[in-house]
C-alpha cells in the first residue's frame, strides 16, 4: 500500500463523514461535518504539493531536492481561517439555540425529540 493511496483514502473518508454530518438536522453535527470537510481540504492542499518525505521545505545551496513550501503555507492559512469560522459558527448555533429553544437547523421545535430521549410530558 502506497503513501499516496493512504492519504487519498483518508481524504475520501473525511469528505464522506463531513457530508454525512453536514446533512444532519442538528447544529452540532453540522459544525462537526463542516470541520471534517475543512480537514479534508487541508489534506488535499497538502497532498497537492507532492508527498515528499525527508526533504526540507526551504531551498539552500547544499540541498539537492526540497519540498514545495506553498501548499504548507496554504494549509497553515486554511487552519487559521477554519478555526475562526468554526468559532463563529458555534456562536451562531449557540445563539440560535438560546433564541429558539431548539438545536435543529431549520429552527422548528420538535414535540418529541427522539435523539434526546425526552418527550414533552417527560420533561423535568
Amino acid at each position: 500500500m502506497s503513501y499516496e493511496f493512504l492519504v487519498a483514502s483518508a481524504i475520501g473518508v473525511l469528505v464522506a463523514g463531513g457530508i454525512y454530518l453536514a446533512l444532519r438536522a442538528r447544529t452540532f453535527p453540522v459544525v462537526l461535518g463542516l470541520t471534517l470537510l475543512s480537514y479534508a481540504v487541508n489534506l488535499f492542499l497538502f497532498a497537492s504539493g507532492r508527498l515528499v518525505i525527508g526533504k526540507p521545505p526551504i531551498w539552500a545551496k547544499r540541498v539537492a531536492a526540497y519540498t514545495d513550501p506553498l501548499p504548507q503555507a496554504l494549509v497553515l492559512t486554511a487552519i487559521v481561517i477554519t478555526f475562526g469560522m468554526t468559532a463563529f459558527v458555534v456562536i451562531l448555533a449557540l445563539r440560535s439555540f438560546l433564541e429558539t429553544g431548539s438545536d435543529h437547523v431549520d429552527g422548528d421545535k420538535v414535540p418529541c425529540d427522539a435523539q434526546d430521549g425526552l418527550a414533552e410530558d417527560e420533561a423535568p
